[in-house]
């Protein structure tokens, strides 16, 4: 049995069990973001960060690793399109999602859901519309000839929805005036059996949220999202969140060990 570290909030673990389930692998998930599960997620992981995946003896971390490790164990209904290009161009709007999607959604978060002392800084919630209004103004572009973001349904939808299907609850959605191609888009991806499954753990979680004993006060930094924030002008902020010790910071990015005989 395929054990996943995950939690519903988190959007590389919503990713990751997307792909679980697109490719009907039984799993059992673990709620890594429980305090009562961190030394179990400790084990697999040092940074204490979702996801992370244990089948059999291997242990895999970060989402767009334990993505490929799928694909090349349980090959059938391939998240990677067969065509070379078509490759190509899917895992780049996965590091797209992963790298400047995320930053921007996480980072302006925190003022509806985690226990914060301040309001938003002035000028975040713009900064992070005008970096999306980007992002979706491409997506627009691409979906124009596609029915999905690379051809056929891959890891670069997989990758995004968790993300667009937040944008009107963080107040940063896209025009269905302006993105009709994008608006069509989604509409079909929240029709995926997947992805209906996803929406209705996350809105399960976060509608429970007061209930779960998760850390609310001291804010998990990964690299992605504190760039972000210093290259839109909110070093101060930041700097101040370090001050007054709300910040949590990942541990090392170990491997776990390889077994002997391999």
């Amino acid at each position: 049995m395929i054990k996943l570290y995950d939690s519903s909030f988190s959007p590389f673990a919503r990713k990751v069990r997307m792909v679980l389930e697109y490719k009907g692998l039984n799993y059992e998930a673990v709620d890594g973001l429980l305090k009562s599960n961190h030394a179990a997620l400790k084990a697999v992981n040092g940074r204490i960060e979702v996801p992370a995946l244990v089948d059999g003896d291997i242990v895999v971390v970060n989402s767009a690793d334990i993505v490929a490790c799928l694909d090349n164990r349980y090959p059938a209904k391939s998240v990677y399109p067969d065509v070379p290009a078509a490759r190509v161009h899917a895992r780049a709007w996965e590091r797209v999602a992963d790298t400047f999607v995320d930053p921007i959604f996480v980072d302006i978060s925190y003022w509806k859901w985690a226990e914060r002392p301040d309001k938003m800084p002035d000028g975040l919630l713009e900064a992070a519309r005008a970096g999306l209004r980007i992002v979706y103004d491409a997506l627009e572009k691409e979906l124009a000839h596609h029915q999905f973001v690379s051809g056929p349904l891959s890891i670069a939808d997989i990758a995004l929805f968790p993300h667009m299907s937040s944008a009107k609850a963080m107040e940063v959605e896209f025009s269905a005036q302006d993105h009709p191609n994008l608006g069509r888009w989604f509409k079909e991806m929240r029709a995926l059996p997947i992805c209906a499954a996803d929406l209705k753990r996350a809105r399960d979680y976060v509608v429970n949220m007061k209930d779960r004993n998760i850390e609310k006060r001291r804010i998990f930094w990964r690299g992605d999202r504190i760039e972000w924030m210093l290259a839109r002008g909110f070093h101060a902020w930041f700097f101040n969140e370090i001050k007054e010790d709300r910040v949590a910071w990942p541990g090392p990015a170990l491997p776990a060990p390889m077994a002997l005989d391999v």
